[in-house]
């Protein structure tokens, strides 16, 4: 049964990347389509998984042998457990009572032209009054949970293809 699942560690960096690929769709359609307008946070939430993919597509198109393997893994885990990380501080911010939650800094776009760099990425990580708003929810769970869910599979999917590359000689 074990054998079954694994998989060249190729087609699980690829098929990490298509998660990517449909995270950052769904991304878009709720921001394009159902018209919810994405807070920094969000934003940099899907930084995270398009560097994430980025990691994966790179494994799965060079198809490394064990060392390369391990620094793909490596890389898809960092950038996702970053990922994770600011969906946890995004969670958290959800999660203040109304009086602590932080106020809502000028729009993204402004200090984008207006701010140094460093002050926008600032702004970006510590999220605003905008991100502690929960437009939508599916099984009770926010947008930003199921994004933390995400963030935490797509590490371990990662992390696997050590193990997953170790065993590839017995097939």
């Amino acid at each position: 049964m074990l054998k079954l699942f694994r998989f060249n560690s190729r087609i699980w960096f690829f098929l990490g990347f298509l998660g990517c690929v449909f995270l950052l769709s769904m991304g878009a359609y709720f921001q394009f389509v159902q018209g919810l307008d994405p807070c920094p946070l969000c934003i940099s939430q899907r930084i995270a998984i398009l560097l994430t993919g980025l990691v994966f597509l790179s494994a799965a198109l060079h198809n490394p042998g064990q060392t390369g393997v391990t620094a793909y893994a490596i890389s898809g885990a960092v950038t996702a457990l970053c990922g994770a990380a600011i969906s946890t501080r995004h969670v958290w911010i959800q999660h203040l009572p109304a009086d602590k939650v932080p106020e809502c800094g000028p729009g993204l776009e402004y200090v984008l032209q207006n701010f140094p760099l460093f002050e926008t990425v600032k702004l970006m990580l510590s999220g605003t009054g905008d991100c502690a708003k929960v437009d939508w929810t599916l099984l009770g769970f926010s947008m930003p949970e199921w994004t933390l869910l995400a963030f935490v599979m797509l590490a371990t999917l990662s992390l696997l293809q050590i193990w997953n590359y170790k065993g590839s000689d017995d097939r």
